[in-house]
């Protein structure tokens, strides 16, 4: 062994040995062929592999600023009423090292990173399962992040490298390098969904409730974490570098609990005398009520859009339903709502909720 040389022990769980193959992984990913694929080796060397001395951390450092860039270049385009404020955060919603690190778990890109630090692997991998735990929804359309533990910046460091890469092949050329690389981010997050998933949701619940969410920041180093309590109760938590995006984290949770958590009885409606529906039943409603009118051998339920306004980022949807029974035909009209499918169980909610005050 030469003097200074280090001794390296087997490779880490899931490595890719087949630089090659890890080459190529990066190439189908981004459906392009990189001239210089030395770039891109380098992209995926991390500094313990290489003693210091040849890693991503300089290319990791250019495709931060060239990400940002990017992004602030299609956003500002693609986004002609927003103000300055509104873009900083939709840009961090895009670009923050949650996301990125979400990223990186999405597209599986950890383990073609050379490397040679066990305690690392061991740090990514609690979180790649933290990750998974996730909503499948967040997971692939909305992933801010939710957990309270850190995202480790390796796993952002590798797609910003990776990024970087791209930028130094196509000759600093930003119209060929946003379309190389978005498609690391797609589905990306737009105005409308930022503002519908989770915070429009969250406010609409509460609100036909006549509940007020409120919003207790603290910090954990230097996270921000963010709890939501309805009614005295904890409902969501969440957090992140940014304020704003650890908003998003908690708002989120919250609707995920109140939508999907059977224990989760804070938010209640009363429909009459002993009568009750609960929140978590609203994602439901359309298909419980088209299971009752099939059961009482019924038409099918109808339903109808009453009412579509508001502007594009914050468009709101109200349904009616129609049931004809052997007593009669009944109409029910649900609340205005963000989404079309939230708008139509509102409307079957009414309803069930009609049908349980006349006994029918």
């Amino acid at each position: 062994m030469k003097p200074g040389s280090r001794k390296r022990g087997p490779p880490p769980p899931g490595f890719v040995e087949d630089r090659s193959e890890a080459a190529a992984r990066v190439e189908r990913l981004l459906q392009y062929r990189f001239h210089d694929r030395a770039l891109l080796e380098l992209a995926l060397t991390h500094q313990s592999f290489s003693g210091g001395a040849a890693s991503y951390q300089r290319l990791e450092f250019l495709g931060d600023a060239a990400l940002d860039l990017a992004f602030s270049d299609f956003l500002y385009r693609a986004n002609p009423t927003l103000g300055p404020g509104e873009l900083t955060t939709l840009r961090a919603a895009n670009i923050s090292t949650e996301k990125l690190a979400r990223v990186a778990v999405r597209h599986d890109l950890y383990p073609l990173l050379r490397r040679a630090c066990p305690p690392l692997d061991l740090l990514v991998g609690q979180f790649i399962e933290l990750v998974k735990q996730e909503l499948e929804d967040d997971f692939s359309t909305a992933p801010y992040g939710g957990c309270v533990v850190k995202a480790p910046k390796v796993l952002a460091d590798i797609v910003e490298a990776i990024a970087a890469a791209v930028y130094m092949d196509c000759k600093s050329d930003i119209e060929k390098f946003w379309k190389v690389t978005r498609r690391l981010f797609e589905p990306l997050i737009t105005v409308e969904t930022m503002h519908e998933q989770p915070m429009s949701m969250l406010n609409e619940l509460c609100q036909k409730h006549g509940m007020v969410p409120q919003f207790k920041e603290s910090k954990k180093g230097e996270m921000t974490v963010i709890k939501i309590f309805v009614g005295g109760a904890l409902v969501g938590m969440g957090s992140s570098e940014q304020r704003a995006i650890a908003k998003l984290n908690a708002s989120r949770d919250a609707v995920s609990k109140l939508l999907g958590d059977p224990k989760q009885q804070v938010l209640t409606t009363g429909v009459g005398p002993g009568l009750v529906v609960e929140v978590e039943d609203l994602r439901e409603c359309k298909q419980k009520l088209n299971e009752q009118c099939s059961k009482k051998h019924w038409p099918k339920p109808i339903f109808k859009l009453e009412k579509e306004d508001g502007p594009a980022h914050d468009r709101k949807f109200m349904y009616s339903v129609e049931v004809e029974t052997q007593n009669g035909t009944y109409f029910a009209r649900g609340d205005p709502m963000s989404r079309v499918k939230y708008a139509e169980n509102s409307g079957g909610q009414k309803m069930l909720e009609l049908l349980l005050k006349l006994k029918l």
